[in-house]
This record gives structure tokens, C-alpha cells and sequence, in this order.
């Protein structure tokens, strides 16, 4: 049986001002958990701290920044064992490829992926710490089952999910003789600020209180690999496993389908 969350725990929660990452927060605060918030905006951390406020640290910052980083290295060592993190930090944005810029490449790839590489920075010799304690330590992942078929404008979004999603596997291989857990999260369509910006159907949308339901439940049942909602992911797999040339002529047309209903609303 899985020893995650079955005791309150000290988690440290990135992004953790909106979306999934508040959602996630108010459960696991409903838990009992002790819990470590950063987000670019103190305003929201410091609401969600009213929640608890013996059990909340707020410490703000971008994850990106090492500079940030270290300020929260400091709040992290003054509450105590590190037992999870959980990396939700993230942007999306989406490509126009009749003015490609490769501006949106890196944005998504230095914030997706550069800025959890250097959460782990403080994250992982946190975790090390617990583990040489004989604790549970478990690093959590938020990525997104997005990058599972090549949508059209989702050439960065994609991209990152993708490396990100590599990323934290590897370091599964690599972390499992010392007993630190890493934990991929892949949802589909969330409903959070994020998404209330893209102009396209989103099927099988679920609320950020769902999500969380649905990570939280999952990883106090030990899964490494958490993925919904199941009708969607599902649907997505299947689709991968289809000939590339098959694959290819989908996402075209889709993709020819979406901007065909842009130049109508424009």
C-alpha cells in the first residue's frame, strides 16, 4: 500500500495561484497537509493561505528564476521535511503559423520545461534529505496528454509537454534506487484561465476541482502515472497507435478545419 498522503505531509505546490495548481492546494489543504505555496502573484497565495494559516507558507516567485528559486529554497528549509513537490507551474500558447515566430517556441519550452528543470534544483537535494530518513519522497510532474497527437497551432505547447513528460520519466529511471518516487500528471482539457483563452472546442473539459480529485486520489493510490479524463486519453492512445501516414492527414485536416473557422470569425 502507498505510504503517500496516508500522514499529513509537507508538499511544496508550484503555480499553485490558479488553475490546477489552487485546486490541488485546497484539497490537499482540506487533508490536513502542511504545504509550501509559490506562484508569480503573492496576492492569490496569500488568499489561499487564509485557508489554513498554521499550515500554509506562501513563497512567491518564478520559477524560472534561480534568483526566485533560492528565496524559496529558504522557506522550504524552514518547514521541514520535504515528503512531495508538486511541479505545475506552466504556460500555453499557440502558434499561428501564417506569422510563425519562434518567440512562442521558447516561451513555452523555457517556462514548461526550464522552469520545473530548475525546481528540481531545490527540490531534489530537499527530497534526498527526507528519503536518507527513511521518509516517503515523492516528485510530481504536471504535464498534459496534449502532446500525444500533433495538434495543429500546439507546436510549442506540444513540444514541451512532450520533453517534459521524457524529462520526468528519465528521472524516474534515474531516482528509483534511491526510492524517490516521480509521478507524470497528464490531463486533458482543464477548465482554468488557461483554457477559458483558447477559441476552439475542448472535449471532455473538467473542472480544476475535478483534476485535483482526480491527482490527489491517484497519488495517495501510489500510481506514477495519472491521466484523465479516461475517455479522452484513451481516445488519444488509441489514435497514436494508428499508421503515421493516417495520423498525419487527421491532424491536417483538423488543423485546416480550425483555421477555416477562424478566417469566419474574424
Amino acid at each position: 500500500m502507498s505510504e503517500r498522503l496516508q500522514t499529513h505531509s509537507n508538499i511544496w505546490i508550484t503555480g499553485a495561484s490558479s488553475g490546477i495548481g489552487e485546486a490541488v492546494t485546497r484539497a490537499l489543504a482540506r487533508g490536513g497537509h502542511r504545504l509550501v505555496l509559490s506562484g508569480r502573484r503573492a496576492q492569490p497565495l496569500e488568499e489561499l493561505k487564509a485557508l489554513a494559516p498554521e499550515r500554509i507558507l506562501t513563497a512567491p516567485g518564478d520559477t524560472t528564476s534561480k534568483e526566485d528559486l533560492r528565496g524559496i529554497a529558504n522557506v522550504l528549509e524552514n518547514h521541514g521535511d520535504l515528503h512531495m513537490a508538486i511541479l505545475n507551474a506552466g504556460t500555453c500558447e499557440y502558434l499561428d503559423i501564417t506569422h510563425y515566430n519562434s518567440d512562442v517556441i521558447e516561451k513555452n519550452i523555457h517556462t514548461n520545461v526550464i522552469g520545473t528543470a530548475r525546481c528540481l534544483d531545490i527540490a531534489l537535494p530537499a527530497l534526498r534529505r527526507t528519503r536518507a530518513k527513511g521518509l516517503p519522497a515523492t516528485l510530481v510532474i504536471v504535464s498534459s496528454s496534449a502532446w500525444w497527437f500533433p495538434f495543429g497551432r500546439a507546436e510549442g505547447y506540444g513540444a514541451s509537454k512532450a520533453a517534459l513528460t521524457y524529462f520526468a520519466q528519465a528521472l524516474r529511471a534515474d531516482l528509483a534506487a534511491e526510492g524517490i518516487d516521480v509521478v507524470v500528471v497528464s490531463p486533458g482539457f482543464v477548465k482554468t484561465p488557461l483554457t477559458d483563452r483558447n477559441d476552439f472546442p475542448m472535449p471532455f473539459l473538467v473542472s480544476a476541482e475535478e483534476a485535483a480529485d482526480r491527482i490527489v486520489s491517484g497519488l495517495a493510490k501510489g500510481r506514477n502515472e495519472i491521466a484523465f479524463p479516461k475517455r479522452f486519453t484513451w481516445m488519444l492512445r488509441m489514435l497514436g497507435t494508428l499508421p503515421q501516414a493516417l495520423i498525419d492527414r487527421m491532424a491536417a485536416n483538423m488543423a485546416r478545419k480550425s483555421t477555416t473557422e477562424q478566417e469566419n470569425n474574424g
